[in-house]
Order: structure tokens, then C-alpha cells, then sequence
């Protein structure tokens, strides 16, 4: 009867890991399917977007109320209606940027548009102010693009813009700090064995067994399989005579890989490279 249970535990185990497998390869299948960005959808995160239509407020006295964004997926600026003292204020494909400043131009449309900065002046079919500040912007897509912009509402041909360049700096960097992902690191009780663990263990010459009825296979933790997560590669449940062995082993691995930092021999400065740090120095010391 006991043999039977395990048996049925080991087909449970076994089972799942099949359905995980085949989940996720139904999401490889699927993903194939979904419909790819390309360079031209560098949709701007709101942030930047709101910092850049602040700037054009206050520059050019148009009210929020009144600009536009008629770029968005799947779109037709063409189709779109423009009211009358309405300004456009998006970020187009760069493909077209050409063409949608001219259609613009013909129609009397304002417009402040981004713009790729190393290929701005290409976009001259008609009058247009370009503004350069080579901001880097990141896009919803992911592609960090470099960015001026040109509109039809300044009175100059071309120029530079400090503070619009301060604010989307400043915009982007808290974007991005928002948007970077901790990764949380997790630490292994002593009763899980993982093949990475025993592959350190030989690296720094610890000699680690477990009997086979010492061990039972798992695909996860149960706290693990509550969110959705697997043990990559599988594990091993070991008893609590095996977790004190392998308590023992991570001690011993710690210890010898901190010897073998300590012993890493290291590259010295020679007296011109020291005369340059101490250079360095100084220079630091006057800019305070």
C-alpha cells in the first residue's frame, strides 16, 4: 500500500511538470502569432510625453486641452478631425515624418512632432522649426532612440532648447528607475538540493552524496507553484540528515571561494598610472 502511494505521488509530480511543459510551449506557439513592433512603433511613455507637452505649454502658450495625439496603433492621422486651434503634439512613425509634416504644412495644421536626431534636417519639404537637444528617449518598444523635435509653431529655423532637454532627462531617468524590476533573490532552505548547488560543491572539492531513499524529486516548492513559478531544472527534497550534510557543504564552498578570492593575484599600477590617479585628484579638488 505504501509503495502504491509513493508511486502515485511520483505520477501526481510527474503530471504536473508535463502540464507546465506543455503551457509553456502553447505560449512559445501563441507569442509566434502576436503582431511585432517595428521601428517605427516607438510609442512614447507617458511621462516623457507629459513632460515634452508642459514644455510646449509653457514655450507657446498652447493649452493642454488643445493638443492632439492622433498616432496611436492602428491609426489614421489623415482620418482624424482637427478643430480648429487645435496642435498636434506626438511622436509620428520616423518612417513618414516627411510626409506628415508636409500634409500637416498644407493644412495649416500646427504641429510639434519628435524626431529622430541624426536624420532631423531630412525633414525640410516645407517651413518648420527643427530643435535640437538629443535627447535619449526609451520607447515603449524598448528602442532608445536619440530625439530632437520640430514644430511649426516657433519662429526660428532651427535651435537648441536647454530646459526642454533638463525635463525629458529628468523625466526619463525617473521613468526608467520606475520601471526597473528588483530582482528579488531567493535562498534555498537546506532540505532542497538543486544540480547547481552540488556542481559548486565539486568546484571547490567537497565530496556531497544523498542515498536514493533520502530524496524524493520535485518540480517546485509549494509556495513556489502558488505563484506560478518552477524549480528550473528540478530539485530534490533531501531528509533532514542529508540538509545537515549539505548545511556543512555550503559553509565549506563559502569559505574556499573567499580563499580563492583572496588568493587571485592582482594587477598592479605602475608609478605613471599612480602619477595619473593623483592627477585625477586634483582635478577634482579645483571643480569643488
Amino acid at each position: 500500500m505504501r509503495g502504491l502511494q509513493v508511486l502515485q505521488i511520483g505520477m501526481d509530480e510527474a503530471l504536473q511538470l508535463m502540464d507546465r511543459q506543455e503551457n509553456a510551449e502553447y505560449k512559445a506557439f501563441v507569442e509566434k502569432f502576436k503582431p511585432k513592433k517595428t521601428t517605427d512603433d516607438c510609442y512614447t511613455p507617458e511621462p516623457i510625453y507629459e513632460a515634452v507637452a508642459e514644455w510646449v505649454r509653457e514655450e507657446y502658450g498652447v493649452p493642454r486641452e488643445k493638443m492632439l495625439r492622433p498616432f496611436w496603433p492602428g491609426g489614421d492621422y489623415q482620418r482624424e478631425e482637427y478643430p480648429e486651434g487645435c496642435c498636434v503634439v506626438d511622436n509620428p512613425p520616423f518612417s513618414i515624418l516627411g510626409k506628415v509634416i508636409q500634409w500637416y504644412d498644407e493644412r495649416k495644421i500646427p504641429f510639434f512632432l519628435f524626431a529622430p536626431a541624426l536624420t532631423t534636417f531630412t525633414a525640410n519639404r516645407c517651413r518648420c522649426c527643427y530643435i535640437c537637444t538629443e535627447a535619449d528617449i526609451t520607447y515603449e518598444n524598448g528602442a532608445n532612440v536619440k530625439t530632437n523635435f520640430i514644430t511649426s509653431l516657433d519662429p526660428y529655423r532651427i535651435r537648441s532648447a536647454p530646459e526642454l532637454y533638463r525635463r525629458v532627462k529628468a523625466a526619463m531617468e525617473r521613468h526608467l528607475r520606475a520601471q526597473k524590476k528588483q530582482k528579488q533573490k531567493y535562498a534555498y532552505p537546506n532540505e532542497v538540493v538543486l544540480c547547481t548547488m552540488v556542481n559548486r560543491y565539486s568546484k571547490y572539492g567537497i565530496d556531497f552524496r544523498i542515498q536514493d531513499d533520502e530524496c524524493r524529486y520535485i518540480g517546485s516548492l509549494d509556495c513556489q507553484r502558488e505563484d506560478g513559478k518552477d524549480l528550473f531544472g528540478g530539485g530534490y527534497l533531501i531528509s533532514e540528515r542529508a540538509a545537515a550534510e549539505r548545511a556543512a557543504a555550503e559553509r565549506a564552498a563559502a569559505e574556499r571561494a573567499a580563499a580563492e578570492r583572496a588568493a587571485a593575484h592582482p594587477w598592479p599600477l605602475s608609478e605613471r598610472e599612480k602619477e595619473i590617479v593623483r592627477e585625477l585628484g586634483k582635478r577634482e579638488e579645483v571643480r569643488a
